[in-house]
Protein backbone atom coordinates (compact mmCIF):
# COMPACT_ATOMS: atom_id res chain seq x y z
CA UNK A 1 0.00 0.00 0.00
CA UNK A 2 1.16 3.59 -0.96
CA UNK A 3 2.74 5.72 1.74
CA UNK A 4 1.01 9.27 1.46
CA UNK A 5 2.22 12.64 3.47
CA UNK A 6 2.08 16.02 3.32
CA UNK A 7 4.96 18.59 3.73
CA UNK A 8 4.54 22.30 3.57
CA UNK A 9 7.02 24.75 3.95
CA UNK A 10 6.90 28.86 3.36
CA UNK A 11 9.06 32.09 2.19
CA UNK A 12 8.35 35.68 3.06
CA UNK A 13 9.74 38.49 0.49
CA UNK A 14 12.76 40.55 0.45
CA UNK A 15 10.28 43.13 1.75
CA UNK A 16 8.77 41.54 5.22
CA UNK A 17 10.22 42.60 7.87
CA UNK A 18 12.86 40.10 9.11
CA UNK A 19 14.11 40.09 5.35
CA UNK A 20 14.68 43.73 5.38
CA UNK A 21 17.10 43.37 8.66
CA UNK A 22 18.80 40.23 6.62
CA UNK A 23 19.26 42.65 3.87
CA UNK A 24 20.69 45.40 5.80
CA UNK A 25 23.17 43.24 7.79
CA UNK A 26 24.47 41.23 4.52
CA UNK A 27 24.52 44.96 2.93
CA UNK A 28 26.39 46.39 5.95
CA UNK A 29 28.96 43.18 5.56
CA UNK A 30 29.21 43.02 1.49
CA UNK A 31 30.23 47.38 1.96
CA UNK A 32 33.09 46.31 4.45
CA UNK A 33 34.49 43.38 2.37
CA UNK A 34 34.66 45.32 -0.80
CA UNK A 35 37.24 47.58 0.97
CA UNK A 36 38.95 44.97 3.74
CA UNK A 37 38.07 41.51 2.85
CA UNK A 38 39.32 40.56 5.99
CA UNK A 39 36.43 42.51 8.40
CA UNK A 40 35.24 40.60 10.87
CA UNK A 41 31.33 40.99 11.16
CA UNK A 42 28.81 40.51 13.41
CA UNK A 43 26.02 42.82 12.91
CA UNK A 44 22.29 42.92 13.75
CA UNK A 45 19.57 44.82 12.45
CA UNK A 46 15.98 45.73 13.80
CA UNK A 47 13.13 47.74 12.35
CA UNK A 48 9.57 48.85 13.22
CA UNK A 49 7.37 51.71 12.41
CA UNK A 50 10.16 54.61 11.20
CA UNK A 51 13.00 52.98 12.67
CA UNK A 52 16.08 50.78 11.75
CA UNK A 53 18.08 50.24 14.47
CA UNK A 54 22.15 48.52 13.70
CA UNK A 55 23.97 47.05 16.22
CA UNK A 56 26.68 44.45 16.45
CA UNK A 57 30.54 43.73 16.37
CA UNK A 58 32.50 44.85 13.83
CA UNK A 59 36.64 45.24 13.23
CA UNK A 60 37.89 46.38 10.11
CA UNK A 61 40.19 48.79 8.68
CA UNK A 62 37.46 49.98 5.97
CA UNK A 63 34.88 52.90 6.80
CA UNK A 64 30.98 52.58 5.50
CA UNK A 65 28.46 54.90 5.87
CA UNK A 66 25.49 52.83 7.48
CA UNK A 67 22.97 55.02 7.61
CA UNK A 68 23.45 55.42 4.04
CA UNK A 69 23.76 51.16 3.66
CA UNK A 70 20.37 50.67 5.44
CA UNK A 71 18.31 53.85 3.14
CA UNK A 72 19.93 52.50 -0.49
CA UNK A 73 18.68 48.91 0.62
CA UNK A 74 15.56 50.43 1.45
CA UNK A 75 15.01 52.17 -1.20
CA UNK A 76 15.97 49.05 -3.42
CA UNK A 77 13.64 46.56 -1.62
CA UNK A 78 10.84 49.48 -2.30
CA UNK A 79 10.12 51.02 0.91
CA UNK A 80 9.55 54.58 -0.42
CA UNK A 81 6.50 55.85 0.58
CA UNK A 82 5.27 56.65 4.05
CA UNK A 83 2.11 55.02 3.46
CA UNK A 84 4.10 52.11 3.77
CA UNK A 85 5.17 52.71 7.48
CA UNK A 86 8.97 52.58 6.76
CA UNK A 87 10.18 54.96 4.03
CA UNK A 88 14.05 55.04 2.82
CA UNK A 89 14.14 58.66 3.09
CA UNK A 90 12.05 59.82 6.00
CA UNK A 91 13.21 56.94 8.61
CA UNK A 92 15.69 57.09 11.92
CA UNK A 93 18.88 55.58 11.32
CA UNK A 94 20.25 54.35 14.81
CA UNK A 95 24.00 52.66 15.26
CA UNK A 96 25.41 51.29 17.83
CA UNK A 97 28.84 49.15 16.92
CA UNK A 98 31.44 47.78 18.54
CA UNK A 99 34.93 46.09 17.98
CA UNK A 100 34.60 42.36 18.20
CA UNK A 101 36.27 41.20 21.20
CA UNK A 102 39.77 40.37 21.76
CA UNK A 103 38.88 36.96 23.43
CA UNK A 104 36.89 35.28 20.58
CA UNK A 105 39.89 37.32 17.79
CA UNK A 106 42.48 34.97 19.71
CA UNK A 107 41.22 31.50 18.39
CA UNK A 108 39.98 32.59 15.39
CA UNK A 109 43.31 34.66 14.14
CA UNK A 110 45.79 32.96 12.38
CA UNK A 111 49.33 33.69 13.67
CA UNK A 112 52.71 32.09 12.97
CA UNK A 113 51.89 29.47 16.17
CA UNK A 114 48.51 29.40 15.87
CA UNK A 115 46.25 27.90 12.19
CA UNK A 116 42.12 30.18 12.05
CA UNK A 117 40.16 28.36 14.66
CA UNK A 118 36.01 28.22 14.05
CA UNK A 119 34.63 31.75 15.00
CA UNK A 120 32.09 29.64 17.67
CA UNK A 121 31.26 26.23 18.66
CA UNK A 122 28.05 24.80 17.09
CA UNK A 123 26.82 22.20 14.71
CA UNK A 124 25.82 22.87 11.04
CA UNK A 125 23.50 20.63 8.46
CA UNK A 126 23.53 20.92 4.64
CA UNK A 127 20.68 18.84 2.42
CA UNK A 128 19.80 17.95 -0.87
CA UNK A 129 17.65 15.55 -2.52
CA UNK A 130 16.74 14.47 -5.64
CA UNK A 131 13.29 15.88 -5.70
CA UNK A 132 14.35 19.04 -8.17
CA UNK A 133 16.92 19.89 -10.36
CA UNK A 134 18.47 22.73 -8.14
CA UNK A 135 18.93 19.10 -5.75
CA UNK A 136 16.22 20.77 -3.30
CA UNK A 137 13.04 19.76 -1.73
CA UNK A 138 9.68 20.56 -3.91
CA UNK A 139 7.74 22.82 -1.11
CA UNK A 140 10.63 25.36 -0.30
CA UNK A 141 11.77 25.61 -3.93
CA UNK A 142 8.06 26.13 -4.92
CA UNK A 143 7.03 28.46 -1.91
CA UNK A 144 10.53 30.72 -2.92
CA UNK A 145 9.99 30.93 -6.46
CA UNK A 146 6.44 32.35 -5.58
CA UNK A 147 7.79 34.96 -3.10
CA UNK A 148 10.63 35.90 -5.91
CA UNK A 149 7.67 36.46 -8.18
CA UNK A 150 5.40 38.65 -6.32
CA UNK A 151 8.38 40.68 -6.31
CA UNK A 152 8.97 40.65 -9.69
CA UNK A 153 5.24 41.39 -10.90
CA UNK A 154 5.74 44.53 -8.40
CA UNK A 155 9.29 45.50 -9.55
CA UNK A 156 8.18 45.28 -13.18
CA UNK A 157 4.92 46.68 -12.77
CA UNK A 158 2.84 43.83 -13.79
CA UNK A 159 0.92 44.12 -10.78
CA UNK A 160 0.97 47.91 -9.89
CA UNK A 161 -1.16 47.21 -6.73
CA UNK A 162 1.23 45.07 -4.87
CA UNK A 163 3.67 46.09 -1.83
CA UNK A 164 6.85 45.14 -0.61
CA UNK A 165 5.47 43.10 2.11
CA UNK A 166 4.35 39.17 1.59
CA UNK A 167 4.49 35.86 2.06
CA UNK A 168 3.98 32.20 0.57
CA UNK A 169 3.35 28.92 2.07
CA UNK A 170 2.88 25.69 -0.38
CA UNK A 171 1.59 22.11 0.79
CA UNK A 172 3.21 18.95 -1.44
CA UNK A 173 1.55 15.60 -1.56
CA UNK A 174 4.44 12.85 -1.81
CA UNK A 175 3.45 9.18 -2.26
CA UNK A 176 6.26 6.67 -1.42
CA UNK A 177 8.82 9.55 -0.83
CA UNK A 178 7.93 11.53 -4.09
CA UNK A 179 6.28 14.31 -4.41
CA UNK A 180 3.64 14.28 -6.32
CA UNK A 181 1.28 17.21 -6.39
CA UNK A 182 0.75 20.55 -4.80
CA UNK A 183 -2.73 20.13 -2.75
CA UNK A 184 -2.83 23.92 -1.13
CA UNK A 185 -1.10 27.24 -1.89
CA UNK A 186 -1.00 30.38 0.64
CA UNK A 187 -0.03 34.08 -0.72
CA UNK A 188 -0.45 36.62 1.86
CA UNK A 189 0.53 39.90 -0.40
CA UNK A 190 0.90 43.20 1.14
CA UNK A 191 -1.42 45.61 -1.54
CA UNK A 192 -2.91 49.01 -2.19
CA UNK A 193 -6.31 50.05 0.05
CA UNK A 194 -8.22 50.45 -3.19
CA UNK A 195 -7.50 46.87 -4.63
CA UNK A 196 -10.68 44.81 -4.39
CA UNK A 197 -10.18 41.81 -2.95
CA UNK A 198 -11.50 39.33 -6.03
CA UNK A 199 -9.27 41.28 -8.35
CA UNK A 200 -6.14 40.26 -5.84
CA UNK A 201 -7.44 36.74 -6.24
CA UNK A 202 -7.62 36.34 -9.72
CA UNK A 203 -3.89 38.82 -10.54
CA UNK A 204 -2.32 36.22 -7.85
CA UNK A 205 -3.76 33.24 -9.36
CA UNK A 206 -2.84 34.16 -12.47
CA UNK A 207 0.33 36.16 -12.36
CA UNK A 208 2.04 34.46 -9.82
CA UNK A 209 1.30 31.16 -8.72
CA UNK A 210 0.09 29.34 -11.84
CA UNK A 211 3.53 30.37 -13.61
CA UNK A 212 5.24 28.93 -10.81
CA UNK A 213 3.44 25.96 -9.80
CA UNK A 214 1.48 25.05 -12.96
CA UNK A 215 3.07 21.45 -13.38
CA UNK A 216 2.12 20.82 -10.46
CA UNK A 217 -1.45 21.64 -9.47
CA UNK A 218 -4.48 19.63 -10.01
CA UNK A 219 -8.30 20.51 -10.03
CA UNK A 220 -8.21 19.91 -6.33
CA UNK A 221 -5.60 22.12 -5.51
CA UNK A 222 -6.75 24.62 -2.88
CA UNK A 223 -5.84 28.21 -3.02
CA UNK A 224 -5.94 30.66 0.21
CA UNK A 225 -5.25 34.11 -0.88
CA UNK A 226 -5.22 37.06 1.67
CA UNK A 227 -7.55 34.78 3.75
CA UNK A 228 -8.24 37.32 6.61
CA UNK A 229 -9.74 39.52 3.29
CA UNK A 230 -7.44 42.63 3.87
CA UNK A 231 -3.21 43.26 4.16
CA UNK A 232 -2.81 46.91 3.65
CA UNK A 233 -1.05 47.09 6.89
CA UNK A 234 2.19 45.32 6.07
CA UNK A 235 5.98 45.77 6.53
CA UNK A 236 7.24 47.16 9.76
CA UNK A 237 4.27 48.83 10.71
CA UNK A 238 2.45 45.37 11.14
CA UNK A 239 5.46 44.05 12.86
CA UNK A 240 8.73 43.71 14.10
CA UNK A 241 11.41 43.25 11.84
CA UNK A 242 15.31 41.08 13.35
CA UNK A 243 17.67 39.93 11.62
CA UNK A 244 18.22 35.94 11.58
CA UNK A 245 14.53 35.15 12.40
CA UNK A 246 13.93 33.17 9.25
CA UNK A 247 16.43 30.57 9.27
CA UNK A 248 14.35 27.73 7.98
CA UNK A 249 13.06 29.39 4.66
CA UNK A 250 16.63 30.08 4.83
CA UNK A 251 17.57 26.47 4.18
CA UNK A 252 15.39 23.60 3.29
CA UNK A 253 11.64 24.77 4.23
CA UNK A 254 11.90 22.25 7.59
CA UNK A 255 13.20 19.25 5.34
CA UNK A 256 16.29 18.26 6.87
CA UNK A 257 17.55 19.85 10.46
CA UNK A 258 18.67 22.74 11.76
CA UNK A 259 21.82 23.78 13.78
CA UNK A 260 20.25 26.99 14.87
CA UNK A 261 22.52 29.87 14.20
CA UNK A 262 21.32 32.34 11.37
CA UNK A 263 23.68 33.40 8.60
CA UNK A 264 22.88 37.16 7.62
CA UNK A 265 25.45 39.80 8.74
CA UNK A 266 27.87 37.73 9.60
CA UNK A 267 31.63 37.41 7.95
CA UNK A 268 32.57 33.70 7.10
CA UNK A 269 34.94 33.66 10.05
CA UNK A 270 31.64 32.42 11.46
CA UNK A 271 30.85 28.66 11.19
CA UNK A 272 27.65 29.24 11.73
CA UNK A 273 27.21 30.38 7.62
CA UNK A 274 30.75 29.43 5.84
CA UNK A 275 30.99 25.64 7.54
CA UNK A 276 26.70 25.46 6.56
CA UNK A 277 27.26 26.79 3.34
CA UNK A 278 29.91 24.16 3.37
CA UNK A 279 27.58 20.88 4.68
CA UNK A 280 25.25 22.05 1.64
CA UNK A 281 28.03 21.84 -1.06
CA UNK A 282 28.78 18.33 0.46
CA UNK A 283 25.43 17.40 0.49
CA UNK A 284 24.56 18.19 -2.97
CA UNK A 285 27.98 16.99 -4.59
CA UNK A 286 26.70 13.49 -2.59
CA UNK A 287 23.34 13.56 -4.63
CA UNK A 288 24.58 15.22 -8.02
CA UNK A 289 26.84 11.88 -7.59
CA UNK A 290 24.57 9.70 -7.50
CA UNK A 291 25.91 8.15 -4.11
CA UNK A 292 22.96 8.91 -2.37
CA UNK A 293 19.19 10.00 -3.41
CA UNK A 294 19.11 11.87 -0.10
CA UNK A 295 21.99 13.54 2.14
CA UNK A 296 22.14 15.09 5.14
CA UNK A 297 25.60 16.12 6.56
CA UNK A 298 26.51 17.87 9.98
CA UNK A 299 29.41 19.46 10.92
CA UNK A 300 30.64 20.14 14.33
CA UNK A 301 33.17 22.70 15.57
CA UNK A 302 34.79 24.18 18.95
CA UNK A 303 35.58 27.90 18.91
CA UNK A 304 38.90 28.40 18.40
CA UNK A 305 39.73 24.91 16.96
CA UNK A 306 40.04 24.42 12.86
CA UNK A 307 39.64 20.54 12.72
CA UNK A 308 35.76 19.57 12.82
CA UNK A 309 35.03 18.19 16.08
CA UNK A 310 32.41 15.76 14.01
CA UNK A 311 31.61 15.01 10.41
CA UNK A 312 28.26 13.17 10.69
CA UNK A 313 26.19 11.63 7.20
CA UNK A 314 22.36 10.72 7.01
CA UNK A 315 20.96 9.27 3.72
CA UNK A 316 17.67 8.05 4.80
CA UNK A 317 18.49 4.53 3.42
CA UNK A 318 19.19 5.98 -0.02
CA UNK A 319 22.81 5.88 -0.02
CA UNK A 320 24.63 3.69 -2.71
CA UNK A 321 27.87 3.13 0.04
CA UNK A 322 27.78 2.89 3.69
CA UNK A 323 27.69 6.46 5.45
CA UNK A 324 30.75 6.08 7.55
CA UNK A 325 32.77 5.65 4.68
CA UNK A 326 31.10 8.75 3.19
CA UNK A 327 32.26 10.36 6.12
CA UNK A 328 35.21 9.07 5.83
CA UNK A 329 35.59 10.34 2.43
CA UNK A 330 34.42 13.85 3.16
CA UNK A 331 36.72 14.57 5.28
CA UNK A 332 39.40 13.42 2.64
CA UNK A 333 38.02 15.23 -0.06
CA UNK A 334 36.42 18.52 1.21
CA UNK A 335 38.04 21.16 3.46
CA UNK A 336 36.74 21.52 6.13
CA UNK A 337 38.90 23.83 8.51
CA UNK A 338 37.54 27.39 8.43
CA UNK A 339 40.78 28.77 6.34
CA UNK A 340 40.50 26.47 3.65
CA UNK A 341 36.68 26.22 3.20
CA UNK A 342 36.45 29.89 3.17
CA UNK A 343 39.07 30.06 0.74
CA UNK A 344 37.60 27.03 -1.54
CA UNK A 345 33.80 28.74 -1.00
CA UNK A 346 35.72 32.40 -1.76
CA UNK A 347 33.57 33.39 0.66
CA UNK A 348 35.33 36.72 1.29
CA UNK A 349 33.62 38.54 -1.40
CA UNK A 350 31.05 40.87 -1.36
CA UNK A 351 28.25 38.51 -2.38
CA UNK A 352 26.08 38.39 0.44
CA UNK A 353 23.26 40.87 0.08
CA UNK A 354 21.61 38.90 -3.17
CA UNK A 355 21.25 35.73 -0.19
CA UNK A 356 19.27 37.68 2.51
CA UNK A 357 16.01 36.78 0.92
CA UNK A 358 14.64 33.59 -1.17
CA UNK A 359 17.15 31.27 0.40
CA UNK A 360 20.74 30.32 0.44
CA UNK A 361 20.63 27.30 -1.03
CA UNK A 362 19.01 25.91 -4.71
CA UNK A 363 19.98 28.87 -6.42
CA UNK A 364 22.15 28.34 -9.26
CA UNK A 365 24.08 31.61 -9.74
CA UNK A 366 27.91 32.19 -10.07
CA UNK A 367 28.46 33.41 -6.77
CA UNK A 368 27.23 30.75 -4.99
CA UNK A 369 30.16 28.76 -5.00
CA UNK A 370 28.26 26.46 -2.22
CA UNK A 371 26.06 25.06 -4.97
CA UNK A 372 28.39 23.50 -7.97
CA UNK A 373 28.88 20.24 -7.92
CA UNK A 374 32.53 20.00 -9.19
CA UNK A 375 33.47 17.63 -6.29
CA UNK A 376 30.80 14.91 -8.09
CA UNK A 377 33.66 12.80 -10.59
CA UNK A 378 36.38 12.90 -7.01
CA UNK A 379 33.58 11.33 -4.99
CA UNK A 380 32.82 9.15 -7.68
CA UNK A 381 36.52 7.95 -8.47
CA UNK A 382 36.82 7.95 -4.47
CA UNK A 383 33.77 5.05 -4.61
CA UNK A 384 35.05 3.21 -7.84
CA UNK A 385 31.84 4.23 -9.18
CA UNK A 386 31.31 5.35 -12.89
Amino acid sequence: MAKKYHFTSESVTEGHPDKICDAVSDSILDALLTIDPESRVACETMTTTGLVMVVGEISTRAYVDIPRIVRDTLEQIGYTDPDYGLDATSCAVITSIHEQSENIALGVNQTESHEQGAGDQGMMFGFACDETQELMPLPITLANKITMRLAEVRKKGILNWVRPDGKSQVTVEYIDGEPKSVTSVVVAVHHNPEVPHDKIVSDIQKHVIIPVCEKYLTAETKFYINATGIFTVGGPEADAGVTGRKIIVDTYGGMGRHGGGAFSGKDASKVDRSASYMARYIAKNIVAAKLARRCEVQLAYSIGVADPVSVYVDTFGTGQVDEDRLAAAIREIFPLKPAKLIEHLQLKRPIFARTAAYGHFGREEEAFTWEKTDKVDELKSYFGVK
